[in-house]
């Protein structure tokens, strides 16, 4: 899997995993990063968590997944 590719997925799922549990872009409240890996994992997308990166794949998807949120102000 390339990190492009990784990086496309997961910013795609992350907007499927809020619509579908509820999560509203911008929120105040913290959004799982754990439940929507759980999320994806059970989907049988977790090969996308898996990429070569300098800081670690799921570093990079955690911050993808803040972005798509709107939470990387926590950071």
């Amino acid at each position: 899997m390339k990190r492009s590719e990784a990086e496309s997925a997961i910013r795609h799922l992350t907007h499927q995993w809020a619509r579908q549990t509820g999560v509203e872009v911008g929120s105040a409240k913290q959004p799982s990063f754990s439940a929507f890996e759980r999320w994806a994992d059970e989907r049988g997308y977790s090969g996308y968590f898996r990429f070569r990166s300098t800081m670690g794949a799921r570093d990079d998807a955690e911050r993808w997944f803040e972005q798509e949120l709107g939470q990387s102000w926590r950071n």
